[in-house]
């Protein structure tokens, strides 16, 4: 996703200005203006939210030691974003090392749990985080496969198998909840 043209609104501009200079008030007001949307992500990806919370803070743990590289220019929060998502992904990483994932795992059984409406937050939680992740993060914040792939440390192929059947899934939620509403 290309942020290059998209300019970063001036008082974040300043904040990270001030903030390089050492203002601990700049980096707080930083963290108040977007750490809200990092959790809110992270949520949303992992459905914990201890590790909602855990990465939103590492990652602006990370964003202070790199503020120096931070280009003021642009727009902190898609750096942000792309830093929270990466860190769930190297836990997930983590985590197939000890636990073997299986093709069948990247979708949820019958019997899982059904949530309340038809939105689509509700029918993205009935996916496993994986699934859910890799669904949110090539159809709402435009990674490509190809990006997904090489991050996850997987195939461009597994990236599509696993976003296809996940979307496959969701639309037969949806075609369900529409029966039943019917």
């Amino acid at each position: 996703m290309d942020i290059s043209n998209t300019p970063c609104p001036p008082d974040d501009a300043a904040l990270l200005h001030a903030a390089r200079r050492g203002d601990p008030v700049a980096f707080q007001q930083l963290y108040q203006r977007h750490a809200p949307a990092i959790h809110s992500l992270v949520l949303r990806l992992c459905g914990s939210v201890e590790t909602a919370e855990d990465i939103t803070q590492d990652v602006f743990l990370k964003a202070m030691r790199f503020l120096p590289g931070l280009r003021a220019e642009l727009p902190l929060r898609p750096w942000l974003k792309r830093t929270a998502s990466n860190a769930l992904i190297d836990l997930y990483r983590r985590q197939w090392r000890t636990l073997p994932l299986d093709e069948e795992e990247m979708t949820a059984g019958p019997d899982a749990p059904p949530d309340a409406g038809a939105e689509a937050s509700g029918l993205l939680r009935r996916l496993p985080p994986v699934a859910r992740t890799l669904v949110w993060l090539q159809v709402m914040e435009g990674w490509s496969h190809r990006e997904i792939a090489a991050r996850f440390g997987r195939s461009e192929s597994w990236s599509k198998s696993v976003v296809s059947r996940a979307l496959s899934q969701l639309r037969g939620d949806l075609e369900g909840l529409e029966e039943n509403d019917g």
